[in-house]
């Protein structure tokens, strides 16, 4: 934010919240920049599986409910691994011959009990976010080919594109991008504005299906952006 905004949505002085930048700069809360500050953010840092599941949970709901309703009979799937895609699964109950690719480990069991063919990539386990990756997990997953991809994705920005923490695990979204017919980002709104370390792929490659959008964060994206507010 700039000063100036904040003295005018506050109404104190510039230099008392030049203090407050200070004080909250000391603590860890944010960097200080020219004429304001932005917050201090890790390129790199992720939550486990057990930490993202805790968050957000109604509106990831929300969201893979509707996720649901764009899923046919017969259709061929890739299931990316994170909490979003989890809660997917049980909304696919009632869909008959679907096929479904994962490299999710849990997201793999959850499928087999409810008897959805199953393919889960061979490669490296992250202990963190149960995610399989390396080498051998994109040359499996270079073999198929879908009718639609779900992703999640820890980033949305509108400069900076789709980003993730492990280069890893944004080459498996690349891969997975571009083997589909169509791909579709599954975000809730804490995901904007945010910027992680690796790049996976521009805004208007994918369809962004999300929770409602505040207007000043959704009037950063132009026309090409694709976002289904659910």
């Amino acid at each position: 934010m700039k000063l100036q905004d904040i003295c005018n949505r506050t109404t104190s002085s510039e230099s008392s919240i030049r203090r407050d930048f200070q004080v909250l700069e000391d603590q860890g809360q944010l960097v200080r920049i020219h004429g304001g500050a932005k917050i201090k953010q890790s390129l790199q840092r992720e939550l486990d599986m057990l930490g993202k599941a805790t968050q957000n949970i109604s509106d990831k709901e929300k969201i893979a409910q509707f996720v649901a309703t764009l899923i046919q009979d017969d259709d061929v799937l890739y299931l990316d691994a994170g909490t979003t895609t989890l809660a997917l699964i049980p909304f696919l109950k009632g869909k008959h011959h679907l096929t479904v690719v994962t490299n999710g480990v849990e997201h793999a069991s959850r499928l087999s009990d409810f008897n959805i063919r199953t393919f889960l990539l061979g490669g490296q386990l992250k202990n963190t976010t149960k995610a399989v990756v390396g080498v051998e997990a994109v040359r499996n997953l270079a073999n198929f080919r879908f009718n639609k991809a779900f992703l999640g994705i820890n980033g949305i920005h509108e400069k900076y594109g789709l980003t993730t923490p492990d280069p890893e695990e944004a080459e498996i979204k690349k891969i997975a991008i571009e083997r589909s017919e169509k791909s579709y980002v599954l975000a809730d709104q804490s995901k904007f504005n945010c910027v992680s370390f690796t790049k996976v792929a521009a805004t208007n490659v994918v369809t962004i299906i999300t929770n409602q959008l505040p207007n000043n964060i959704k009037s950063h994206f132009g026309s090409n952006t694709k976002i289904q507010e659910v």
